[in-house]
């Protein structure tokens, strides 16, 4: 039996393009990080245990990076539209701008900049916030600390439970993501065939079935669609 739709809950997924529009390199941009950096190097479990010291100075940049950042008019959007809605926040970002702009419910796909875990016991989490991390910084248990990021290779997280929010929301407002990144971007087909569904973003590699494509700036789209949905259209 599937479970009812809550015509007050809305469903946000939000990708790279939401935080570059607040400053950020993104990793697939052209002239983003990827061209910087080889990604087996820093971004998956054989780069940590080939050159550690690389991987935290790299995710120590990111941190500071995106610890400068400000959340934009699309953050604050989403947070705003609080007001009359249960909003869930569903991110691919890494960065904490959903928070600092006002979402009270943001659930992270791929791990979170201002956190770290460790390395002999992942339950073990710390929030660092803006601070660095370096070799020989160690949990209670003594295990390495590394990054709370989801690294290629590696589970995604809160995968279950963002199924779960997108399965009873009557509206579901994909921002950002040009939903080449699985599985991630598989959540926005469990959506139910009533729900209002749109993606914003510049491009789109393959539109999902079911959803409507508006192309713009998440700054300026995401404003005008929170006006329309909190004055009740």
């Amino acid at each position: 039996m599937s479970e009812k739709i809550n015509n007050k809950k809305i469903f946000v997924f939000t990708g790279a393009g939401v935080s570059a529009e607040s400053g950020l390199q993104t990793f697939r941009d052209s002239g983003g990080l990827w061209n910087n950096y080889d990604i087996n190097d820093v971004a998956t479990p054989a780069g940590w245990e080939n050159d550690p010291q690389l991987v935290l100075e790299f995710y120590n940049e990111r941190r500071l990076e995106a610890s400068r950042a400000q959340p934009n008019e699309a953050h604050k959007a989403i947070a705003r539209l609080q007001e009359k809605f249960e909003v869930v926040v569903v991110t691919q970002n890494i960065d904490d701008l959903h928070e600092r702009g006002g979402s009270n419910d943001v659930i992270h796909l791929h791990g979170e900049l201002c956190k770290v875990r460790s390395t002999l016991d992942e339950s073990l989490v710390y929030n660092i916030h803006a601070d660095t991390i370096k070799m020989g910084d160690t949990c209670e248990k003594g295990g390495q600390l590394r990054p709370h990021i989801v690294w290629f290779g590696e589970r995604m997280q809160n995968h279950e439970i963002s199924v779960k929010h997108i399965k009873t929301s009557a509206k579901v407002l994909v921002i950002g993501s040009s939903l080449a990144v699985y599985p991630a971007a598989g959540i926005l087909k469990k959506a139910r065939y009533h729900a209002e569904k749109i993606i914003v973003n510049l491009d789109m590699e393959k539109k999902p079935s079911g959803y409507k494509w508006i192309r713009g700036r998440a700054a300026s789209v995401v404003p005008y669609m929170a006006d329309l949905w909190l004055d009740g259209m």
